[in-house]
């Protein structure tokens, strides 16, 4: 009975893999494998703007994330997402970074930062940026937005 089991197994099995060249053909590995080019690093766009955000997508506990889309900023592929935020709409002193990486296929970008260590019951304001990996602006900097920590 347990043989039986097996072969039901085996055999679709089988099957599936001979349809596909798998055992039986003269194709290679490397032939299947798909093929993936790697682009240079995209033109920097002549101007950068935030087309959709920046917002608050969650906050808890001492935890927030905020999230913003902007037009492909080109440049380096390595990116990063950037929140200044503070106490105060003056004093934006602590920031918060998140890595990504670019698709040059897409027109548009998604950012999102997680910012850490916040205050229970605290009102906390900020701004958003990018920069390539380099530390270099995008110069796309968003006005001045506020939450409040739960």
């Amino acid at each position: 009975m347990r043989s039986l089991r097996i072969t039901r197994l085996l055999l679709p099995l089988a099957i599936t893999s001979v349809a596909s060249g798998g055992i039986f053909s003269n194709t290679t590995d490397a032939q299947r494998a798909p093929r993936t080019e790697i682009l240079p690093p995209a033109k920097a766009a002549a101007h950068v703007h935030i087309t959709n955000g920046p917002t608050l997508e969650s906050v808890r506990d001492n935890t927030a994330i905020i999230r913003w889309t902007s037009n492909n900023p080109g440049g380096s592929d390595e990116h990063f997402g950037v929140v200044h935020y503070g106490t105060g709409p003056e004093h934006l002193s602590e920031m918060a970074k998140s890595h990504i990486r670019l698709n040059q296929g897409h027109a548009e970008t998604v950012f999102r930062v997680r910012v850490d260590g916040l205050k229970p019951q605290t009102t906390y304001y900020y701004t958003v940026d990018s920069e390539q990996g380099n530390g270099k602006s995008d110069g796309v900097k968003s006005t001045v937005n506020c939450f409040t920590n739960p």
